[in-house]
This record gives structure tokens, sequence and C-alpha cells, in this order.
């Protein structure tokens, strides 16, 4: 079972024998893991896939952080100590937090983003800081959480999956998340990001709407927008295939990937 810096990964490594195009790194959002990764992004194919737990998630040890900057400098460190050079970073929601800080940290370390259901600024609902105070109110936060999380149209087996994970979650480890999520703001820094950004957005997403992704794309110098009708929060989930096939489509245009995977 790999660990470096105490933090749980796994590979997948690339069978396409394109040795050019840059490894991907995947970043659960808050309260989640490697799990919350859906399998035609972990095995991409085309490229090198590492799928993390953030510390005090998932297999990691250690504790959550209560600052996006602190997580995007354990990110770094875990880079460095797992020799993962010049990734892209796939981040869903929290985990775009992340991957957005970390690229405004240390550009030159980092080859491109995907950002899936973030934005620049993340704010949480009080309802839902207060009810992840303790044990005893963290049932009403998972159901209000996985509510919000997906579309209408989403099938029950996604939710009910989503709540057992996050039933496996400590409350402190969720309430610490919302926290780093809520005082979460780099919108005056997006016009210092040169970086090469894939944005994707579920048309449906009630957690962080279309707008905010609308921003993202309207702020950053070099970003592309993907918009999939219908889904969710949770978009990667939901629509799985579509969501491999908007990264695949970037990696193939800004880094010159294979077609086919």
């Amino acid at each position: 079972m790999p660990f470096a810096q105490d933090i749980y990964y796994a590979k997948s490594p690339r069978t396409s024998g394109n040795e050019g195009t840059p490894p991907l790194v995947l970043i659960h959002g808050a309260g989640g893991s490697h799990l919350h990764w859906p399998r035609e992004l972990r095995r991409l194919n085309l490229t090198d896939v590492y799928t993390l737990d953030l510390p005090g998630h998932g297999k990691s040890e250690g504790v959550g952080r209560q600052s996006v900057a602190a997580y995007a400098e354990r990110l770094l460190e875990w880079m460095k100590d797992a020799w993962v050079q010049k990734p892209v970073l796939v981040g869903h929601s929290m985990g775009g937090a992340i991957a957005l800080q970390a690229a405004l940290d240390a550009p030159s370390a980092i080859s491109g983003l995907v950002l899936i259901g973030s934005g620049a600024r993340l704010r949480v609902a009080e309802a839902l800081l207060q009810s992840t105070l303790s044990e005893e109110t963290m049932a009403q936060a998972i159901q209000v959480f996985v509510e919000w999380s997906y579309s209408a149209g989403a099938a029950r087996s996604l939710r009910e999956l989503s709540a057992r994970n996050l039933r496996g979650t400590r409350a402190t480890v969720l309430h610490n998340d919302f926290v780093a999520c809520d005082g979460f703001d780099v919108m005056a820094r997006l016009g210092e990001l040169l970086l090469p950004v894939l944005i994707v957005c579920g048309s449906e997403d009630r957690l962080t709407p279309e707008k905010y992704s609308r921003y993202l794309a309207g702020h950053l110098p070099d970003a592309r927008l993907a918009i999939l009708p219908g889904a969710g929060h949770m978009a990667m989930l939901e629509q799985p295939q579509a969501s491999a096939d908007a990264v695949r489509a970037f990696l193939r245009e800004r880094f010159g990937a294979p077609a086919i995977a």
C-alpha cells in the first residue's frame, strides 16, 4: 500500500506509450477519499494517474486541515516525496480549490489544472458548519450534503454510496474541510495563473452553481469550460464517461496526448 508524506495514494500507469503527457493527480473534495473518483478517470490509460487521500481522509494518516492553503502545502510536499513531476492537478470542489492554491503557490511545479465543480471562492452554509460540530448531528449533515450533491435524476445507488463513504469520515474532519472551504478566496488572484485550465461543471450543480465555473472561465487567462447537462455537483460520478472524455480532449489539445486511450 503506497504512502508518501503519510498520504495514501494509488497509481494507475499509462498504457498508451506517450511519454510526453504529464501525469494526473486526482484530489477529492470535502469529506471524500480516492473512492469519489470513477474508474473512467482513475484509469484514464493515456498517462500515469495518481489518486490520493488527503490527510485524515480515507486511508491517509493524521488529521484534516482547516485551510485550503495548508492542504495545498501538504499536496506539494507529497508531490516531491512521491516524485510526481509537473502533473496536471484534477480537483473536485475543495480539491479544485486546493489545486488552484497549489498552482498559485508553485506554478513551475504544475503543468495544468482540471477544476470540477469548484470555484475561486467557496462559501459553506452555516447550517452545514454547525451540524458537523459533533457526532450527534453528523447524520443530519451527511443527509443534507448528499442531497445537495446530486442532481434530481442521479441514481439512488450513487447517493447511498456517498452517504456510506461519508459516514466513515470523522465529524471533525468534515467540519474542518467545510471551514477550509468557507475561508477560501482567490478571486483577486486568478489573473496570475497562466497555466492551461479545464473547468468542468454540471448544469444542475447546487453546491457550486454554474456561475462559479463561468466566473473562473472568464477570469483565468487560459481556460476552457465544459458544462455537463443534467449533472449535479458530483458530475464525475453522475457522468463518468463525459467527464473522462472532457479531460482526454484537454490533454490531447494542450499536451499532445493520443486521441484514443
